[in-house]
């Protein structure tokens, strides 16, 4: 009767040790998930921020002032409501300022008759056979009336709330009127 009573007792130790063991299972597993948020709200506050400064380089670029004035374009900050609630959940700044840090001429013979975004950069020059055409002939090869600009453009989200930081950079190119990137572009 004695050896009764004893598995008895080891039963109930035995039975409070996996219970132990399963509430250690349950907390580990509660915080693992609780990090795991954690570290999906993180990534999801990012991209977030990333989105945000993208889009402000997109409405900057868009802007038809922008290869004029680029400097009253950045000035003003670009909200971002990325939920459609209605309030802003994001501001980016343009930051640096957009700089323009190089002009190319293009050369006529880059140029495509066919397309009418080319047709306003042509130019005529000195016609060496008055009158007679040749198909294929080359056109001249001088500079059209055309340049581009590049710039370098950097959109910065700073977020208080997530904690996030984010800052982007990209490269636009811009055609103008060549006299137009001679006085935008130094």
């Amino acid at each position: 009767m004695t050896s009764l009573h004893r598995q008895q007792g080891v039963t109930l130790i035995v039975a409070m040790v996996m219970l132990l063991l399963m509430s250690l299972m349950a907390a580990n597993a509660f915080k693992s998930s609780a990090n795991d948020l954690r570290i999906v709200g993180n990534t999801q506050a990012r991209q977030e921020s990333l989105a945000a400064a993208q889009k402000a380089i997109e409405e900057t670029i868009s802007s038809s002032t922008f290869a004029t004035a680029p400097e009253t374009v950045a000035v003003t900050p670009v909200t971002i409501d990325i939920d459609g609630n209605g309030t802003v959940d994001y501001t980016a700044t343009l930051d640096p300022q957009p700089n323009c840090f190089r002009t190319r001429v293009i050369k006529s013979v880059e140029l495509d008759p066919a397309n009418a975004n080319d047709l306003s950069c042509f130019q005529s020059g000195n016609v060496q056979a008055s009158g007679i055409e040749q198909e294929g002939a080359a056109v001249t090869a001088g500079n059209s009336l055309c340049a581009t600009m590049e710039w370098n453009i950097g959109a910065r989200v700073q977020d208080a709330t997530t904690a996030s930081d984010v800052t982007i950079h990209q490269g636009v190119s811009i055609r103008v009127l060549e006299t137009e990137a001679e006085a935008q572009c130094l």
